[in-house]
């Protein structure tokens, strides 16, 4: 696994976004991570009563962004600009990258460098304390529903791609329980909370 010493050329591998011990944000991330635990997805993805919608959505976001991450993580050396040419789902779903912002047009590119792209993206969007506080009391954006529906909506096309192009790597490493999982914790999260 070279890509995790930075011996790849790619760096999509992106270090683990962190939620501070003791913080208000930590404590929902140890709820949901005791509930899931429970084996029951469909609960652990229910907003916890009292808690706050827009915390609970950052959380399971910062969530999922880790777990994408790992989980495409251990297939890039499956996943190449030769192997991958286009950002993709099959013929009928390709992908383009624009984020508004350096890239204001979309782009077609490999799905290394699309997932490049978007980790880099979503990990700016994590680190911004204004879309995702780390401090208690401080409030969310008005936007950031919508944001972390992007980011959502975004990292949805890394699991498509990783199933459509990728499975038969991913059996391989005996990865597809937890990859189903995943994706199946992903879905059911996206279904029960307002994204």
């Amino acid at each position: 696994m070279s890509f995790l010493f930075g011996n790849r050329s790619s760096k999509t591998f992106k270090p683990k976004k962190n939620i501070p011990e003791g913080s208000h944000q930590y404590e929902l991330l140890k709820h949901a991570e005791a509930t899931l635990g429970s084996g029951n997805l469909r609960m652990a993805v229910m907003l916890p009563e009292g808690e706050d919608l827009n915390e609970w959505v950052a959380v399971n976001t910062v969530d999922f962004f880790n777990q994408i991450n790992m989980l495409y993580g251990t297939i890039t050396d499956f996943c190449t600009e030769e192997s991958c040419p286009v950002m993709s789902a099959g013929p009928k779903y390709e992908y383009h990258w624009a984020d508004g912002t350096n890239i204001k047009k979309p782009i077609k590119c490999s799905a290394p460098k699309y997932i490049d792209y978007l980790m880099t993206w979503v990990q700016d969007q994590l680190d911004d304390e204004t879309l995702f506080p780390s401090k208690i009391g401080v409030p969310f954006k008005r936007n950031f529903m919508s944001v972390a529906k992007t980011i959502l909506k975004r990292l949805f096309r890394v699991y498509a791609h990783i199933y459509h192009q990728h499975f038969d790597s991913v059996m391989q490493l005996q990865e597809e329980a937890h990859l189903n999982t995943s994706f199946k914790h992903f879905i059911f999260f996206v279904q029960v909370n307002p994204l």
